[in-house]
């Protein structure tokens, strides 16, 4: 039973290892969050395919929002939050970060019941642009809070653009980072579709 005990705790190392290091090698850490989250955070696509480890997927494969998961505990509130900090690109990213997606005073681990900031918009980067990272975060909150400043649709870009995921939890006392993870997207025929959806109100 110890060995069972040790091969648990020898994989979990390793889990958090790699999304500590993944997270700095594409340099997450420090363009987006000062230190890396030790958990995995869970996202997969209705297709079946999973954001991890900054795998290579395409704005059409990312359009729906996806499935998140993660062990929560009991009378918790989390917070979900998904940007991209290489806006317009990673070598020019002046409107850095672009806020995708912000769900707040999720109970425990049931998304559907927490309270959206701002709703999901998939991978739209420029043509041309290369590569571009998508971050999720997840913050544990320190209880339910008031949250200020305009709820955006999934069909507005506004406030969206410089979005800073750090100061945004600083500024809500949101100190305690649960999981992440990122994948990596570019340009492909989907992308127009996304910018005029986000021409909406």
């Amino acid at each position: 039973m110890l060995w069972l005990s040790i091969l648990f705790a020898s994989i979990l190392a390793v889990n958090c290892n790699s999304v500590e290091e993944s997270f700095k090698f594409h340099g997450v850490v420090p363009d987006v969050i000062p230190e890396a989250p030790n958990q995995l955070l869970k996202v997969t696509y209705n297709n079946g395919l999973v954001a991890k480890d900054g795998v290579e997927l395409t704005p059409t494969q990312v359009k729906d929002q996806p499935v998140v998961e993660w062990t929560a505990q009991p009378g918790e509130y989390y917070a979900l939050i998904m940007t991209d900090p290489d806006a317009p690109s990673r070598a020019e990213p002046k409107f850095r970060e672009f806020k995708h997606w912000v769900v707040v005073n999720i109970p425990g681990n049931d998304l559907s019941k927490g309270d959206v900031l701002a709703g999901y918009v998939g991978s739209g980067p420029p043509k041309d642009t290369g590569l571009h990272r998508y971050v999720f975060l997840l913050y544990k909150q320190p209880g339910k809070l008031q949250f200020d400043g305009q709820r955006v649709s999934n069909r507005s870009r506004q406030g969206r653009p410089k979005f800073h995921v750090a100061k945004f939890a600083e500024h809500h006392q949101i100190n305690e980072l649960v999981a992440g993870t990122f994948y990596q997207a570019q340009y492909d025929d989907y992308v127009p579709t996304v910018h005029a959806q986000l021409s909406g109100n």
